[in-house]
């Protein structure tokens, strides 16, 4: 129940935890580091999932499956790869009871394994584009976790894809980090800041890397997705060339893309409250509950709820009833505004005789009279549209009024314990250091959407908050998870 959730004002940490646990979306493992996704929590996975998997193949990808075990050797094949993961990695030594002649590495990510086999598969520009995701699980020894966001085994996409030329992966990376904003704005009512990494923070391996961030409610920023421009790095360590249609030989161009059951821990911290989970419509797996008042003709007062159900539900609006007589009304009250539930629907024997139900938003705890005839679908449907975008509304203004921009160091040390700071930085690695040494702030994301630098001026030159020097945009900061 809501009572056992430590509210947010008192200690931020505790309430997300507290939350994950009581509203039954997780649990700690007796793995250390590892947790259980229970039914509830498993349940949203599936809705990003699903709508996830249909937005890739919508753009042209298709699923297979590659190795959990990878070959030390593939790993060392990439240098600035190995060095990325190698402190995080699980590394397996024995098996069926013998010492391994080669350790296998527990994926981290699937870059190497996925490689070596585009080689065997790649030999002409005929075979290209390849464009691959996979559905999987992956390990990174971590040190300190937290339920979803941060666990020694987590669940995730990746998507690996190979091309002909630079213009085309670069295409790909644009479009896969696009694709990552649209789900994270349009189903997890999440807006984002859409944009690349410093060379410091980007993926070992790559190019370059694009991001999507967000703001949580704690005003710390959370990396939702990446995308990957590997370049012809991959291609290079595996040896992986084609037959040009030039008759020459070149080697592949490279992309990788993810995103993780993070992203329920992102839709936790950037939405919910002091009473449990508040879920965007788009991604609740039971939209509305409908709770008869057990009063007068009980029998009654079940048929009119159970035909309520059945009417939104012929309308692809999933609903239920919880007609159980072992709790009061008010429990289950609090009990679905813990569970996130967007609508609740009451009714009772003189809501019957008004031909009316009450409706309660879970987002703004509001309640309006709804009438019970022909129209009922619709004016549901339109209060989960309305509860969609108020909560997306809702966020943004949260992070435009936590947002802020600073000329000075000294101005920037204040106001990055309050938000996301705008500020120049010289585009130097020292500096990002030093910055990130005495603030522990990082450099989230150089802006690439054309509404946040004109709203920010991101491009305008001015000097580096930290060196002084010249600097040629701005920068976004804040403390992360």
């Amino acid at each position: 129940m809501a009572d056992k959730i430590t509210s947010r004002s008192e200690d931020y940490s505790q309430w997300y935890i507290d939350l994950v646990r009581s509203a039954k979306l997780a649990d700690y493992a007796d793995v250390k580091g590892c947790m259980v996704i229970r039914p509830n929590g498993y349940a949203i996975w599936e809705k990003m999932q699903a709508a996830l998997d249909r937005m890739f193949k919508e753009t042209g990808h298709v699923n297979a499956y590659f190795p959990l075990f990878i070959p030390e050797s593939f790993i060392a094949k990439e240098a600035q790869h190995i060095e990325g993961f190698a402190p995080e990695c699980a590394v397996v030594t024995h098996g069926g009871g013998q010492e391994l002649t080669e350790k296998l590495y527990v994926r981290p990510t699937s870059e190497t394994i996925i490689w070596s086999s585009y080689k065997k598969w790649i030999h002409s520009y005929r075979d290209l584009p390849i464009l691959i995701n996979q559905w999987a699980n992956v390990v990174r020894w971590e040190m300190r976790t937290r339920l979803f966001l941060r666990t020694t085994e987590f669940l995730w996409q990746e998507g690996h894809t190979a091309h002909e030329n630079p213009e085309e992966s670069q295409e790909e990376v644009l479009r896969m980090i696009n694709v990552y904003k649209t789900f994270a704005e349009e189903y997890m009512a999440m807006p984002v800041i859409m944009g690349k990494k410093s060379d410091s923070e980007k993926f070992a391996g790559a190019v370059e890397t694009y991001c999507i961030e967000a703001m949580m409610q704690d005003t710390k920023a959370l990396q939702a997705g990446t995308s990957h421009n590997l370049g012809q790095n991959f291609a290079k360590a595996f040896d992986c060339q084609f037959q040009t249609k030039e008759s020459t030989l070149e080697y592949v161009w490279a992309t990788s893309w993810g995103v993780s059951t993070r992203l329920i821990g992102a839709l936790i911290m950037a939405h919910s409250d002091d009473r449990g989970l508040v879920l965007p419509p788009k991604l609740a797996t039971r939209q509305v509950v409908i709770i008869p008042i057990l009063k007068g003709d009980k029998a009654a007062v079940i048929a009119k709820a159970n035909a309520i159900a059945e009417t939104l539900n012929k309308n692809s609006i999933t609903a239920f009833v919880d007609s159980s007589e072992q709790n009061s009304p008010g429990w289950k009250f609090a009990e679905y505004e813990l569970q996130g539930i967007p609508i609740r629907i009451e009714i009772g024997p003189r809501d019957i005789q008004n031909n009316i139900c009450i409706a309660a938003r879970r987002d703004t705890l509001e309640k309006t009279e709804v009438a019970v005839d022909d129209t009922l679908a619709i004016h549901i449907s339109e209060i989960l549209n309305d509860i969609q975008q108020s909560m997306f509304d809702k966020a943004l203004q949260f992070r435009k009024d936590n947002t802020c921009e600073v000329q000075s160091y000294e101005e920037f040390k204040g106001a990055v314990e309050k938000g996301f700071v705008i500020a120049h930085w010289d585009g130097t690695a020292e500096s990002e250091a030093k910055i990130k040494e005495e603030t522990k702030a990082t450099i989230r994301v150089l802006p690439q959407e054309d509404d946040y630098i004109a709203q920010y001026r991101i491009n305008e030159p001015g000097n580096c908050i930290y060196s002084g020097k010249a600097a040629l945009r701005k920068v976004v900061f804040a403390k992360a998870y």
